[in-house]
């Protein structure tokens, strides 16, 4: 294949774009930013969830504790009608009184053990509390550090778009000049997997594959016609020549 050697250096140009191309898309593909809001994300979750743990435990325990206080309630007004029913005089009975005085000796026991439930409940809802409001500032914590990371996000997502508009743009106008069949060989050797599909030639190294051509192949390309379009042996690519390959 021949082409001109200004198509050829033009060839050249377009492959630094479209290694520019390959690099923003590798780069939106393994995005830091990305990375960091999938993780960020994980932890705003767990930081809801334990609020929503700590919520439903709070509950539970002032719910506990309403009902703890509605039985030392209840006990405390039993235990109060019993001494206003012996201090009214009103039994007689040495029987009835002795029982009365039994029950409200024991209505004394039991409040004394409810108050004692009680006030243990009334602990844990205080630590109960305690975990809630933690709980709620780290989930604030949390959710903020998501939104600015998803903020970040974004903004390299942005950047890197205006990047490769500009870059797509440059390539439609770089590839003018450069003959159908010499873009179709480019195209053709990048598609077979050799991303870097043309290189220069530079003192004897391919700057494709970096591999030393042999003496045989540097006299051949030292022979070859200026417009001869060349090969590397090793991996293929277009080598283009210029005053630094050393021919």
């Amino acid at each position: 294949m021949k082409a001109d050697p200004f198509a050829q250096l033009a060839l050249l140009r377009l492959q630094g774009i479209d290694t520019a191309l390959d690099r923003n898309r590798h780069t939106q593909a393994n995005l830091p930013e990305r990375a960091e809001v999938a993780r960020l994300r994980k932890v705003a979750v767990e930081a809801h969830n334990r609020v929503v743990r700590a919520t439903t435990e709070l509950t539970d325990l002032r719910r506990a504790l309403r009902k703890a206080e509605d039985g030392v309630a209840s006990v405390r007004a039993r235990a109060d009608r019993d001494r206003a029913l012996l201090a009214s005089g009103n039994v007689t009975s040495p029987k009835q009184l002795a029982d009365l005085e039994h029950e409200v000796a024991s209505l004394g026991r039991r409040q004394s053990d409810l108050e004692d439930a009680e006030l243990e409940v009334m602990e844990a809802v205080e630590q109960a509390e305690s975990e809630l409001a933690l709980a709620e500032e780290a989930d604030s914590a949390a959710a903020a550090d998501l939104a600015r990371a998803e903020a970040a996000e974004q903004e390299a997502l942005a950047d890197l778009g205006a990047e490769q508009q500009r870059l797509t743009e440059e390539r439609a106008g770089s590839t003018e000049g450069i003959p159908a069949d010499l873009l179709s060989a480019y195209q053709r050797i990048r598609d077979h997997g050799n991303a870097i599909a043309v290189g220069l030639l530079r003192y004897g190294r391919c700057e494709s594959c970096q591999m030393e051509l042999s003496r045989v192949d540097i006299a051949a390309a030292r022979a070859a016609a200026v417009d001869e379009v060349l090969r590397c042996p090793e991996c293929q690519a277009i080598m283009v020549r210029s005053e630094e390959s050393g021919l």
